[in-house]
């Protein structure tokens, strides 16, 4: 993973989330960046992959928590009228958005 990816990519995983937090739950945000971060343990699933970290493997669509299904139920999770069941959702869906930005970075400079 080149320099300028690597330094966006964990941007967006850890700096994106406070300012999604501050926006869609700014009387909370503190909490809801704190839950969001927390979301990262999706990550866990990279486990079960040998080798556990290929830097040209797409992980939408590879790990059973980044499927097209799981994204679907986080989608759902939305719609759940709880602070922090929307907060986990909305933390899953950034970090889902954020490999796919990866995932499309990657394919894009396969030389």
């Amino acid at each position: 993973m080149p320099k300028l990816q690597t330094i966006i990519h964990y941007s967006l995983h850890f700096l994106a989330p406070g300012f999604l937090a501050w926006i869609f739950f700014s009387e909370r945000w503190e909490l809801a960046w704190a839950i969001m971060i927390g979301t990262m343990l999706v990550d866990l699933d990279h486990l079960l992959a040998r080798p556990i970290f290929d830097p040209n493997r797409c992980s939408i669509g590879f790990h059973p928590l980044h499927s097209y299904f799981a994204i679907c139920i986080y989608t759902l999770l939305l719609f759940v009228p709880n602070f922090y069941i929307q907060v986990i959702a909305v933390g899953l869906l950034f970090h889902m958005i954020t490999d796919s930005l990866d995932c499309w970075w990657t394919s894009c400079n396969k030389t």
